[in-house]
């Protein structure tokens, strides 16, 4: 089993930034994904950015340019820089881990945009 924890949501302007954070333990295992999912009310959850082990990056076109995923390893750790927020960003978060095992989410972390 994989434990995924998020952190760093919040309520920010329109213009801001964010960074949210999540943090792995369990069977990890050494080659796997991570990466960031969205749902806002009354939508699908969506696809923001994903990163693997090696360092391979996929963004969703909304996001491209203005949001940035990274991960530390050694923690091991899943970042999301988001800047220059809209309104539309707003939803909640959630961290996801697939490995061999099978994908692994985390509980969710809200990001609330204010225009």
């Amino acid at each position: 089993q994989v434990q995924l924890v998020e952190s760093g949501g919040g309520l920010v302007q329109a213009g801001g930034s964010l960074r949210l954070s999540c943090a792995a333990s369990g069977s990890i295992l050494r080659i796997n994904v991570m990466g960031w999912y969205r749902q806002a009310p009354g939508k699908q959850r969506e696809l923001v950015a994903t990163i693997s082990n090696g360092g391979s990056t996929n963004y969703a076109d909304s996001v491209k340019g203005r949001f940035t995923i990274s991960r530390d390893n050694a923690k091991p750790t899943v970042y999301l820089q988001m800047n220059s927020l809209k309104p539309e960003d707003t939803a909640v978060y959630y961290c996801k881990l697939q490995n061999h095992i099978g994908a692994f989410w985390g509980q969710g972390a809200q990001v609330t945009v204010s225009a």
